[in-house]
């Protein structure tokens, strides 16, 4: 789910509106985008990339690392079946509003195999000096530039506010890693604490989270035993009881979900919970790994 130079890359839609810019937004700064999927357009080439009729037809002829979706929610499923029977080994899926029972069927096609989703409602995932891989400005050097802190976020918007908070105090990223917002989700944020606990790259970690779900809270049970900094912004302290909130994901439930119940697990692991993001690069730079 961290995306590494020289990875080759599939996309998914690449001749729509929001496909065309940002894939060539992606090969501008570096990222391998070798083919695309249009079925109507099987046998063209697009802005240089050659396009298929599918994802197993593509890696037939040129095996890919990673796929990338901009296929509307009604035709997502098919497009990730796809990718996963083509044995890509990430799977990101931007689109949202994928009806729920499609999720659960891609889910269960995917499980056994090879392929891990990340998404659905993901922004992307971007390594500054090396690539990105969505709708993130990967492109944007006064947003996102190389270093040794990585960043997790469910939402892009927060996501891309942390980088440029971290990026103007002088602190690089080594990855990025959008979850995505949705309900149900193929890489948590625990997911993405181990890898990049993994991650050699990577001194530290900024873990954005939001009121909603429990994926904090089990993600402060893994950062508890890491070596490596973790600090925290979770997004929502202001917010009212029961009140829904931007991202489908956010729904508190059972005392767990709730900005507080969030920021006394990471606290009580040893994550340094910001009230702002302004807050984060401080607490990096307290923590002395840049």
């Amino acid at each position: 789910m961290i995306y590494r130079r020289g990875q080759k890359v599939l996309v998914q839609g690449i001749t729509g509106k929001q496909g065309s810019f940002w894939a060539a937004r992606m090969m501008e700064l570096g990222t391998d985008v070798v083919a695309g999927v249009n079925p109507k357009r099987a046998g063209e080439a697009h802005n240089g990339v050659p396009i298929f009729r599918s994802a197993v037809e593509a890696t037939r002829q040129t095996p890919c690392d990673i796929s990338v979706i901009f296929i509307p929610p009604t035709m997502a499923k098919e497009a990730i079946i796809d990718a996963i029977d083509a044995g890509i080994g990430t799977i990101v899926v931007l689109t949202e509003h994928i009806p729920s029972h499609d999720v659960l069927e891609i889910f269960a096609h995917a499980r056994g195999s090879k392929s891990r989703i990340v998404g659905p409602n993901t922004a992307g995932i971007v390594t500054p000096g090396d690539g990105f891989v969505g709708i993130m400005p990967g492109h944007n050097p006064n947003i996102f530039m190389p270093g040794n802190i990585g960043v997790i976020s469910r939402s892009g918007s927060l996501g891309t506010l942390m980088c440029l908070n971290l990026t103007r105090a002088g602190l690089g990223q080594s990855a990025f890693i959008g979850i995505g917002g949705d309900p149900i989700i193929g890489t948590t944020t625990r997911d993405a604490l181990e890898a990049l606990d993994r991650d050699e790259r990577t001194s530290a970690v900024v873990l954005v989270g939001e009121i909603g779900g429990a994926m904090e809270e089990e993600a402060a049970e893994y950062a508890r035993g890491m070596k490596k900094s973790v600090v925290s912004f979770i997004a929502g302290r202001s917010s009212p009881p029961d009140k829904k909130m931007g991202h489908a994901g956010a729904i508190v439930t059972g005392g767990r979900g709730g900005y507080a119940s969030k920021r006394a697990a990471l606290e009580n692991a040893g994550v340094r919970v910001a009230d702002t993001p302004a807050e984060i690069a401080t607490f990096l730079s307290q923590a002395r790994v840049a």
